[in-house]
């Protein structure tokens, strides 16, 4: 529907690690919620919440250090919903490969003051 648009770009952190030292799932799940809120919130024109996540696949690990980047594209849009395909690619601290690590898509629904959904814009 849209081309992909780069959203975030962090630093996976030590204390964001799991028990193996890899960057912990619930981390970067966070992370692609915030980059797609972002997009939502823009498209929305006011306040969103996320409804779904569909079709998370985790590539690869991701390491301390690493440059962790969020792009999102819209693939969906109804009367109060949008549907965002978000990838994250890292960049490594020593080699700067940049690695697809994880992609999923993430529904979010427009909502009003009082939480309840709302009729999206139509631009």
């Amino acid at each position: 529907m849209t081309k992909e648009v780069l959203l975030t770009k962090t630093v996976a952190m030590p204390g964001d690690t799991n028990p193996n030292g890899d960057i912990f799932g619930g981390w970067l799940l966070s992370e692609m919620d915030v980059a797609g809120g972002i997009l939502a919130k823009t498209i929305a024109k006011g306040r969103v919440a996320t409804v779904a996540i569909e079709g998370m696949k985790f590539l690869l690990p991701v390491k301390v250090g690493d440059t962790v980047t969020c792009y999102g594209k819209v693939v969906k849009k109804g009367n109060s919903s949008v549907a965002i395909n978000l990838r994250v690619t890292t960049e490594g601290m020593s080699n700067n490969k940049l690695k697809d690590v994880t992609s999923g898509t993430f529904i979010y629904v427009a909502i009003d003051s009082d939480g309840n959904p709302r009729q999206l814009p139509n631009n």
